[in-house]
């Protein structure tokens, strides 16, 4: 079935952020060529393989223990300790980049002995970062590369996901955000016979579309029927079947309302869809097109959305700079947009919630991780990027910036209202350290928790 409806690491300007990368860099010596070559002759020398895996064994040993000792730890990180703690962690990450192992493992070894997976959001986040230092210190043939970096399952993935979507606004704020647009585009139009076509290029098992489906019946009558047929593209046949299954049985529900589902793998073409004549097609990029792996394969998914000739077009995503670009940027940025997202689970879910640590660690924690050991020519890499650069992408492919409603706004600002329901911390009585940012002209609405923003949502039309 579908879900029912603390120590803040600053953001900090971009000179400051700058210095502190200018700092950190003006520590590495060796060229980018050199690196590799120290890198390749460790990994090719028996007695430095044997030295690392020694070392990522003593972290092994200090990682259980503070596995084992988290309840003991757990509360707030004293004043000024939490900084501390942030600090060790950049050194380490430059030890890292330079691959000075020994340098490395001994802060490693200091982390562990302070973070703490049910501390305050600082020791929690810090911990995690810790892991994905640990995992870029192995070559994933490693023994123990998979104690350190271990996948959760996807029915573990899954729960977290939903988790997240339950007592968090975050995934919520964007699907409203996105139906709103949709259903004010599909209204719009008086010769569509009442029919709707979106086609969902990310469609995560549907959780986007049970409020869609519940919208659009109160708009329709038993003599009035309106017509949904949503196309979605997923990762597998298990996938689709699952959300065709989870949509369907939903939609039953809601007598006055055709749906229809058709399913279509990752990769399959456009012209496989199904249209209808006269209909509103919506195409929804609901954190889509961060997983394409190269420039070029964005260009032509934007090229193949325009051809459908679509009345409105939903972009949806994460702000940051968190692509594959240095280590060091990429590894302060996503330090910055995590400790954001941990600081706001404090404002949703108690210390001792088991939710809350399924989420951080099978949800958050795997990104973490994964972020981190990407190589700078992995083209795997998911690209996060800021509202400008992807609107400078749109309008480049032939789209224009549509003003958000204003009933988009106040949905968004009643959400945050409604889910900021366990607040510990003393932000706004109403919705917690969460926010809303008109941006763009009222072209795009962002949720940010305090100062920093975490997602976009935009909304198009071609040009």
């Amino acid at each position: 079935m579908f879900p029912t409806f603390c120590v803040y690491l600053p953001q900090m300007e971009d000179t400051d952020e700058e210095e502190l990368l200018d700092l950190s860099l003006a520590i590495v010596t060796d060229s980018r060529v050199e690196k590799k070559r120290k890198r390749r002759e460790a990994l090719d020398s028996s007695s430095s393989y044997e030295g690392c895996e020694g070392l990522i064994f003593e972290l092994l040993q200090m990682r259980e223990q503070m596995l084992k000792l988290d309840q003991k730890r757990k509360g707030v990180v004293e004043d000024g300790k939490g900084l501390n703690l942030i600090h060790l962690l950049l050194v380490t990450a430059t030890s890292v980049d330079e691959n000075n192992l020994s340098a490395a493992g001994e802060n490693l070894r200091e982390l562990y002995q302070t973070v703490c997976l049910n501390g305050d959001s600082v020791q929690r986040v810090v911990a995690y970062f810790a892991d994905g230092l640990a995992g870029k210190l192995l070559t994933r043939k490693s023994p123990f590369y998979d104690m350190i970096m271990k996948e959760p399952t996807p029915e573990e993935e899954f729960l977290a996901y939903t988790d997240l979507y339950r007592v968090s606004p975050y995934y919520q704020f964007c699907h409203f955000t996105a139906n709103q647009a949709i259903i004010e585009a599909f209204e719009e139009e008086d010769n569509n016979n009442r029919a709707l076509h979106v086609v969902d290029f990310d469609v995560s098992y549907g959780f986007q579309w049970p409020s869609l489906i519940q919208s659009l019946s109160e708009k329709a009558t038993s003599g009035n029927r309106i017509s949904l047929r949503i196309t979605g593209f997923g990762r597998s046949l298990e996938e689709l079947q699952e959300t065709e299954t989870r949509l369907i049985s939903f939609s039953k529900a809601f007598r006055n309302l055709v749906f229809e589902f058709q399913g279509l793998l990752h990769g399959s073409k456009l012209t496989n869809l199904r249209k209808k004549k006269n209909e509103t097609v919506a195409a929804n990029l609901v954190f889509h097109l961060k997983t394409l792996t190269s420039i070029l394969e964005i260009s032509e998914t934007l090229k193949s959305v325009h051809s459908l000739n679509p009345s409105i077009v939903i972009l949806v995503e994460q702000e940051g700079s968190r692509s594959a670009r240095s280590f060091l940027s990429r590894f302060m940025e996503s330090l910055h947009y995590f400790a954001a997202m941990y600081d706001s689970l404090d404002d949703c879910l108690p210390l001792e919630s088991p939710e809350r640590l399924s989420i951080e660690k099978n949800h958050l924690g795997k990104e973490i991780k994964n972020i981190l050991n990407y190589d700078k020519d992995d083209t795997n890499c998911p690209r996060y990027e800021k509202m400008e650069t992807w609107k400078g992408r749109m309008e480049s492919h032939g789209f224009t910036g549509v003003k958000l409603s204003s009933k988009s706004i106040i949905q968004a600002k009643l959400l945050l209202k409604i889910r900021s329901h366990y607040c510990p911390h003393q932000f706004d009585r109403e919705s917690g350290g969460f926010r809303v940012f008109e941006r763009d002209d009222e072209k795009a609405i962002s949720l940010g928790w305090q100062d920093r923003c975490l997602i976009t949502a935009s909304a198009w039309h071609c040009i």
